[in-house]
């Protein structure tokens, strides 16, 4: 009885507030999140990595050092993924640039104006999480692939949003993050790989998707 279904389907039989529509949606949000999106964000992290050595460089130095601060057969943990600074900083500015779920709906629960608009109560909202990422004021040189840009205090609150943000706050962000780190820490300590078709064209059809789906030449490190 605790996983998120019974659960939720617990709290709903007390008078939570939470029906059955809330549910669906939670539970819908929690599978897309948790594969559909989070692959794509993989995928993309592979993409990025090839066209960029000295990231990948970056990056395996690194997860190199979390390696070799673990003892024999340890396995990771939370104090670990604290210490991947850059790597996180790598997927964050992959996120920017090929934003995983570019646009999201909201709906607005009371009468506001903004920016001289009238918004009425009930009226849907679409916010283009891609559009503020690529937004000059925010993030300078937006089409260049920088992780810099996320050292120090990062970007201002609400202009990098791949997980919303506020209130909405998307509840599967530290899984998600954990997810991808520890798949990175595991590839890049293993493999070096490179593009097969370098002209694969990246497009929006609104996600993200690679036209071939990423063929890469994998080969493993040399150990001595």
């Amino acid at each position: 009885m605790q996983d998120m279904l019974s659960r939720m389907i617990t709290l709903s039989e007390e008078d939570s507030g939470m029906d059955e529509t809330f549910i669906v949606d939670a539970l819908s949000g929690l599978i897309f999140g948790a594969s559909a999106s989070t692959g794509d964000v993989i995928t993309l992290v592979m993409k990025y990595l090839a066209d960029f050595p000295d990231v990948y460089n970056q990056v395996l130095k690194e997860q190199t050092a979390v390696a070799c601060s673990k003892g024999n057969g340890e396995l990771l943990n939370w104090d670990d993924l604290q210490k991947m600074k850059y790597s996180w900083n790598v997927v964050r500015e992959v996120m920017r640039v090929a934003t995983p779920v570019p646009i999201s709906f909201k709906k607005a629960s009371t009468d506001f104006w903004y920016d001289g608009y009238f918004v009425p109560k009930g009226w849907k909202l679409c916010l283009s999480s891609a559009a503020t990422h690529k937004n000059p004021d925010y993030f300078p040189d937006p089409e260049k692939f920088d992780p810099s840009r996320f050292q120090g205090d990062g970007s201002a609150p609400y202009t990098f949003i791949p997980f919303g943000g506020g209130p909405s706050l998307c509840p599967g962000k530290e899984f998600v993050r954990s997810q991808i780190l520890v798949f990175l820490h595991h590839v890049v300590r293993r493999y070096k790989w490179d593009r097969a078709d370098k002209h694969e064209k990246l497009v929006f059809k609104p996600f993200p998707r690679l036209t071939k789906g990423l063929l890469l030449h994998i080969r493993p490190h040399q150990r001595s």
